[in-house]
């Protein structure tokens, strides 16, 4: 890619490159990723819950795709301790779950194994090294456009990498390792030495275009084709930029225009609906704690003023606030 915190990683043989893989966390963004593992020989195990877990257990999962459709047979569990330890656990779930979810994985991981969370925001691996070893926690962007149409059933609309890296920056063996695993699957987007830079720009998208869609109920090709719509996304991407600078991340505005640039050209841009949008239709709680919640704690701490963004955290707030208590 061409950021410059890239690192190529080594290849490695393929007796180093099967791992036994959890995915905490099979809505849409785990399945797919998942679903891609397992096809590339992963031993892979679905932790799901509900209707969800029910389906996978009997029918297994299904993907429609603008790549490849996809039909698979696979492990499922709603006791992601039925087939511990693991090597790698792809941490998927809602921010708001972080903590319930970490609880559940007490004892699961080989002692040499390796949490990745993918999940939104910019706090989850903080969380997740209070209830596991430092040096067995990655961070990760999902960058994928997926929607859980229906339990164990999977519309995928756009990209599918996963970008991740040390915490402490460092290019390990085991990240190498895991960069081929993923690079193996398809789904390898970039092996990074500056995590907290692609998980600043990664909130830069989720601030902007998954706050307004909830808000708007628009698709994002709607509320980039508006030009209203377009400057509101566009000065929350200012926003959430600068915070990140005075946080320490290497973020670069020119990084703006590119990505308006990218949403405008994209094929799916019409059919592409926000996680945030999804959760927001299908009546689950909103992510937004974990997105402009925490542009807003980062801007405080450092005395910014962010006004586009406590507009939109205190909207979604005020929302999420009346669809789940009515007027009280």
């Amino acid at each position: 890619m061409a950021d410059d915190s890239a690192i190529r990683y080594a290849l490695v043989d393929e007796a180093e490159t099967t791992m036994k893989i959890l995915i905490m966390g099979a809505g849409a963004v785990g399945i797919y990723y998942g679903a891609q593992l397992q096809r590339a020989g992963q031993d892979v195990v679905f932790c799901a819950r509900g209707e969800n877990l029910r389906v996978l257990r009997e029918n297994g999962l299904e993907i429609k795709s603008f790549k490849a459709d996809l039909k698979l047979r696979v492990n499922a569990t709603g006791d992601p301790r039925e087939f511990a330890p693991y090597e790698l656990i792809l941490f998927a779930v809602k921010s708001y779950d972080t903590e319930s979810a970490a609880r559940q994985l007490e004892g699961c991981l080989a002692p040499d194994g390796v949490l990745m969370t993918i999940q939104n925001g910019v706090e989850n691996e903080e969380v997740l090294c209070r209830f596991f070893p430092r040096e067995q926690v990655m961070g990760g962007n999902s960058r994928v456009g997926a929607e859980l149409v229906s339990p164990g059933k999977v519309l995928h609309t756009a990209l599918g990498e996963i970008e991740f890296g040390e915490l402490d920056g460092r290019i390990t063996p085991r990240a190498e390792r895991i960069a081929e695993v993923l690079r193996r699957a398809g789904i390898l987007g970039e092996l990074t030495s500056d995590l907290q830079t692609i998980r600043w720009y990664k909130l830069m998208g989720n601030n902007s275009t998954n706050s307004v869609s909830a808000l708007s109920h628009t698709t994002l090709a709607q509320m980039i084709e508006d030009p209203d719509g377009f400057e509101l996304v566009r000065s929350l991407m200012h926003e959430t930029l600068a915070v990140g600078r005075a946080e320490g991340a290497k973020v670069s505005d020119d990084r703006i225009d590119a990505q308006l640039a990218m949403i405008r050209k994209s094929l799916n841009a019409a059919a592409i609906k926000t996680s945030t949008l999804q959760d927001l239709e299908k009546g689950k709680p909103l992510e937004y704690e974990a997105i402009s919640g925490a542009v807003v704690r980062a801007a405080r701490r450092h005395n910014m003023k962010v006004p586009a963004t406590e507009a939109v955290y205190t909207l979604l707030k005020l929302l999420e606030k009346t669809r789940r208590f009515g007027d009280r």
